[in-house]
């Protein structure tokens, strides 16, 4: 805002995966925030995620959000050394210690490596989305190599059988011997990143580590009260996954509509490719911003500009208006 002071206002943010219209906190009855979280009832939230995930309820940690779980895992019995694969989530390689970073066709090579391996799936910011089928085959490559496999599902709700965690810790089999662990988010889908609330699916060894590293309180009362109620919603979820496909179908149409080419299959954001000789995506980042849409440009690839979900007919309306002066500029 204040890089751009004449933009139009209010600003439209664009600049995040988040689906700009929440689970209805209104259904939640008042917060106590004179106690503390009953134990009882942060294991109801946990049951209930496990359920919504499709897996066995001991094998689930509630956290503060799943970022801090995942700058913890180092020390959750995780070994080193550490790999990510790149682009992903800047906090992927900062929160991992001497993290390597690997490219997506190395994938098939790093399976055999030592030590732990880090993926999205979907992947941000570029959408790209394994199936179970190719992460099972993965994570069979690592327990033949005594390593680890880490998924950052931050993005599949909308794409729940895609999912590993069903696959691994579900069924009530005795999957403690697979070395795979995998992290939920609660704030994307459900459209409330403020509550800081994710969840750690994992061998019984790796979530006991992982609880005694939080502690007795890992979430508030709020988190815990809305969970339970948003992942007991079935009604709302389904409705939410059609409606969440129409809406990036309708960004994708509006966004090839002005000699742009979205790409990946997250219905959160979609990524576009400017070419360099259109000014690459630093230039479309400005003009948008102009026009008051902030959006997400990447300081490793100047070609690369992200867009979420715009929240309204108003927004989209600006969208088009502003992508309407610069494609014909």
């Amino acid at each position: 805002m204040a890089r751009f002071p004449d933009a139009l206002t209010p600003w439209v943010d664009l600049s995040t995966g988040i689906n700009p219209r929440p689970w209805p906190v209104d259904q939640v009855p008042a917060v106590d925030w004179t106690r503390l979280p009953d134990p009882q009832h942060l294991a109801e939230l946990e049951a209930t995620a496990a359920q919504y995930f499709g897996v066995d309820a001991p094998h689930v940690c509630a956290t503060p959000g799943s970022e801090l779980c995942l700058r913890l895992l180092a020390h959750a019995g995780l070994p080193a050394p550490f790999t990510c694969l790149w682009p992903a989530y800047r906090t992927h390689a900062e929160g991992l210690p001497g993290c390597r970073l690997a490219a997506p066709d190395e994938l098939a090579e790093r399976a055999g490596d030592p030590g732990t391996l880090l993926l999205a799936n979907p992947n941000n910011p570029d959408g790209r989305l394994l199936t179970a089928s190719q992460l099972l085959e993965i994570a069979a490559a690592k327990q033949q190599a005594g390593s680890w496999l880490v998924v950052d599902e931050a993005f599949i709700d909308a794409y729940p059988e895609a999912s590993i965690a069903s696959k691994v810790w579900g069924g009530r089999r005795n999957r403690d011997e697979l070395p795979v662990v995998v992290l939920r988010s609660f704030g994307k889908f459900f459209g409330l990143p403020g509550l800081r609330l994710g969840f750690l699916i994992g061998p019984r060894d790796i979530v006991i580590q992982m609880k005694a590293l939080l502690g007795s309180w890992p979430v508030n009362a709020a988190a815990v009260e809305i969970g339970c109620r948003a992942y007991a919603d079935a009604a709302w979820q389904a409705q939410e996954r059609d409606r969440l496909q129409e809406e990036a179908s309708r960004l994708k149409a509006l966004l090839q509509g002005h000699g742009l080419h979205p790409q990946g299959n997250s219905p959160l954001f979609q990524l576009v490719e400017v070419d360099e000789e259109r000014g690459g995506a630093i230039r479309l980042f400005e003009h948008l911003a102009g026009y008051g849409i902030l959006t997400r440009p990447f300081s490793y690839n100047p070609r690369w500009l992200r867009l979420g979900l715009p929240a309204s007919a108003a927004d989209y309306a600006r969208l088009e208006a502003a992508l309407t002066v610069w494609r014909t500029a």
